[in-house]
């Protein structure tokens, strides 16, 4: 279905994007994946592309851009190159909006010429080893001693976490026992401060190539001008980032799914069983029809809300299920586009074999979907 929500520069754009994931990234994919991360030096590579520094002021060297299509097209073009940018893809979409909105004038001058220039690498640590999705009952905490905070606790399942230079902590810092999301604030811990350890780099399913660690604080020191935004508001902050940060999930999920559609139809053209290609069966072209419906339903949603985000309408809810709707329908396209592989599309070799097991965790990252559910069922006053 004809998408009209791009203009020729976003076109340019792609081609450009596309092109660099051709030559830059998808013949080391492999090699990527066996070390656990991608090398530090494609952060540079992809700010002289200019993606690292999208929307960040041209005063700190990046493009000025206040919408968010441009980072869209990034997202789409790594998905539908079965592609990866490692931790940068959370360090653009998630975490650098916090400091885009929050940092001040002291820190922007501090920090944004190097996250521009792909010299600085972000990740935000907010889940701890018991927490999960229950920000609101964090352990790790900083209180205030003079100028600084002396942060302690433990994080987990922190994307980009080894190779990120700064790491917006979610830390409590007072108490108040009417309100659970009160106290929390966002501390900007910095690479080499004392008592800030890196643990391992978690082994997973899949997302071999992205790079998720364990954190551990233990009487860190950090100065009170690393402080981000208001003391005490952090669920307030998080909560403004958060239609963007889960419809940068679906865009993701909706690419990855039209990936595996595409390598699903190439591969039953070119199969053959009982002396003819899987195409020719009914059943493959009724599951591939399916599919394609199912997609080009999950791409209108997230086309909508894509709109809405640049225009400032996109509700948290909205976003929940535009989240909702585009990780599920990849879970099934994903499924059954293996499934017209058959056999060798359980064997690593083959793309969709990493896609299907990148994709599981899409349900789980950035809230579950049961948590959408709930998310959606008290927009509807429930």
């Amino acid at each position: 279905m004809y998408r009209d929500i791009y203009s020729a520069d976003h076109g340019d754009f792609r081609s450009a994007v596309a092109q660099f994931i051709k030559q830059e990234i998808s013949p080391n994919i492999t090699a990527w994946e066996a070390a656990g991360m991608v090398p530090r030096d494609l952060y540079r590579k992809t700010a002289e592309l200019g993606i690292n520094g999208l929307q960040i002021a041209e005063e700190y060297g990046g493009g000025g851009q206040k919408s968010f299509m441009f980072n869209a097209v990034v997202l789409e073009e790594t998905g539908y190159a079965a592609a990866t940018l490692g931790g940068l893809q959370v360090h653009l979409n998630t975490v650098l909006a916090y400091f885009l909105e929050f940092a001040n004038a002291e820190q922007r001058e501090r920090w944004m010429p190097g996250l521009a220039d792909g010299s600085l690498v972000t990740a935000i640590a907010m889940t701890e080893p018991g927490t999960g999705s229950d920000l609101a009952g964090m352990a790790t905490t900083a209180v205030r001693d003079g100028d600084h905070y002396v942060l302690n606790g433990a994080k987990t399942f922190i994307t980009g976490g080894i190779q990120a230079d700064l790491v917006v902590v979610v830390a409590r810092t007072s108490t108040d026992a009417g309100d659970r999301r009160k106290g929390l604030s966002l501390l900007v811990v910095e690479s080499g401060m004392p008592g800030f350890e890196r643990g391992r780099n978690l082994d997973k399913m899949g997302l071999k190539a992205q790079d998720t660690a364990e954190l551990s604080f233990s009487d860190v020191r950090v100065p009170v001008s690393n402080l981000l935004g208001t003391e005490g508001d952090a669920f307030t902050m998080l909560t403004h980032n958060l239609a963007q940060e889960r419809l940068t999930v679906a865009i993701s999920a909706q690419a990855t799914a039209t990936a595996a559609l595409n390598l699903a139809i190439d591969y039953v053209k070119e199969r053959k069983v009982f002396g003819q290609p899987v195409a020719n069966f009914q059943n493959t072209k009724f599951v591939l029809a399916q599919c394609a419906a199912e997609l080009a339903a999950s791409q209108a949603l997230v086309d909508r809300a894509l709109v809405n985000l640049d225009n400032g309408r996109l509700s948290v809810a909205d976003a929940a299920a535009a989240k909702l709707i585009c990780t599920e329908t990849q879970s099934r396209v994903i499924d059954q586009s293996l499934q017209l592989h058959g056999g060798y599309g359980y064997m690593s070799e083959y793309p969709i074999s990493r896609l299907y097991t990148d994709a599981r965790v899409t349900r789980i990252f950035g809230g579950t979907n049961e948590v959408m559910r709930s998310v959606v069922s008290k927009s509807l006053g429930l």
